[in-house]
């Protein structure tokens, strides 16, 4: 029997190569290159599932309101755009564990009223998925269950069956015949993420994809199966916390960086409706170093408490540590503050930190993350009804945030009464029961609080 011929494929972008090299050819990634064997051409392979379609002017085609269905879960359908679309695939990757599967099973109870629906499971047997189901309360008698691993064989049930809703968990799991080499690798990963995006389609079945990912925290498999699917979603969460993020980080059909907070209980995954209760620490009495502040999720603005704690160092190097924000934009704000304000922390540890395990990225915590490295400095508490926030560049100027008005708003309606914002913020009307203080300058919003 004649030796299969063997390449190097790329993990990354899925390049190829004929011999091993450090770096990838086509995307200069290095040590990506492993041993995968090549595949014979097929010349049918997508002979069934191809459309040819006529030329058409832009301006014909009519730009229609795509029709939604609802998923049962309101903030499944918030990062969704607003539920499920017809034709739509959605990739969903989160660590081992984190509810992937139990969110999906509770939206396919839930769609399975009304909507034929499909549980393709490579990675559990039924009986598996039965006792979940049992052990969640869910009635599950709507939902049509295959365990099944094989691209074709999945494929012949969606054309024969026809469902509505059709979840495949996961893609890491389905391999092809028409390709040699094993389940998750990145010819495979392509493959039958291609196929079954094509399935969805050309028969309008909604289709979500349950993706791996790796110890980085990055969806496993070739950088492409992103670029194929519609919506892209990661499931995050502490495992020491019952509480679970979902974010949108590509959506076709809606905004991106949307946010859906969940509370992980016996009963399965719960929805959280005032989800910056989860971000806000319930003090007895005035601390110092604590400062709360309003990120922007998407279109939800989310109260956070950023805590600071500021020590006299016992070491050479000062330690500068941050959780939750971002580690140079700590060391580039402590230089600001020194420089345009006069308040020098060389010699003192600097830690930060945002309550309830959110990550911030956005540069709107600024201002807040300075006035609670201050008040922590000082020993001074804030105001416990104050809200901050503010972009903060290097000449010491406060700069203004998006949807400031809405972030405002938000805050009130939580009760708080005092904000310091840019003052290009400040709202031109003012909002019952909130004094707004608009800054130009650092130094002006530490006056403020030096004052008060």
């Amino acid at each position: 029997m004649a030796k299969a011929k063997t390449i190097y494929s790329c993990t990354e972008c899925g390049g190829q190569s004929p011999k091993w090299q450090g770096q990838c050819p086509a995307c200069n990634a290095w040590n990506t290159l492993v041993e995968t064997i090549a595949e014979t051409p097929a010349t049918n392979r997508y002979a069934a599932l191809a459309q040819t379609t006529g030329l058409q002017k832009l301006a014909d085609v009519e730009a229609a309101e795509i029709p939604r269905q609802p998923s049962g879960i309101g903030e499944f359908d918030r990062v969704l755009g607003g539920g499920l679309v017809a034709g739509g695939v959605v990739l969903i990757g989160g660590d081992p564990g984190i509810g992937k599967s139990t969110l999906l099973l509770q939206a396919l109870c839930h769609v399975g009223r009304e909507r034929k629906a499909l549980y393709v499971s490579g990675e559990e047997s039924a009986q598996q998925i039965a006792m979940r189901a049992k052990r969640l309360g869910l009635d599950a008698s709507p939902i049509d269950l295959l365990a099944e691993i094989q691209l074709e064989k999945i494929l012949a049930v969606l054309q024969d069956h026809k469902p509505d809703i059709a979840v495949i968990d996961s893609i890491q799991t389905v391999y092809s015949e028409a390709l040699q080499s094993a389940p998750g690798s990145v010819a495979q990963v392509r493959e039958c993420s291609a196929q079954l995006t094509r399935a969805a389609k050309q028969l309008g079945i909604t289709v979500i994809l349950v993706g791996h990912v790796t110890k980085e925290g990055a969806l496993a498999g070739p950088r492409v199966l992103e670029h194929i699917v519609d919506t892209v979603l990661y499931f995050e969460g502490d495992p020491n916390s019952s509480f679970r993020l979902i974010r949108a980080f590509k959506n076709r059909f809606g905004a991106v960086n949307e946010l859906g907070v969940f509370a992980m209980t016996e009963k399965g995954l719960r929805e959280v409706s005032n989800p910056s209760a989860l971000f806000l620490s319930h003090h007895a009495e005035e601390v110092a170093g604590s400062c709360i502040t309003v990120t922007q999720e998407g279109t939800r603005p989310l109260l956070v408490e950023v805590q600071a704690l500021v020590d006299e160092a016992h070491a050479p190097n000062p330690k500068r540590l941050c959780v939750g924000l971002e580690q140079n934009r700590l060391a580039m704000l402590l230089a600001v503050l020194h420089r345009h304000a006069g308040v020098a922390c060389f010699d003192q540890d600097v830690f930060v930190n945002a309550v309830g395990g959110v990550k911030i990225s956005e540069p709107a915590v600024d201002l807040a993350v300075l006035c609670s490295i201050v008040s922590s400095l000082k020993n001074k508490p804030l105001d416990n009804k104050l809200i901050v926030f503010g972009e903060v560049g290097l000449a010491g100027e406060v700069r203004p945030v998006q949807r400031g008005q809405e972030r405002l708003k938000e805050a009130a309606k939580l009760g708080f009464t005092k904000a310091i914002v840019p003052k290009a913020n400040a709202p031109k009307q003012t909002i019952k029961g909130m004094e707004v203080i608009g800054v130009e300058r650092l130094e002006q919003a530490l006056n403020h609080l030096r004052n008060h």
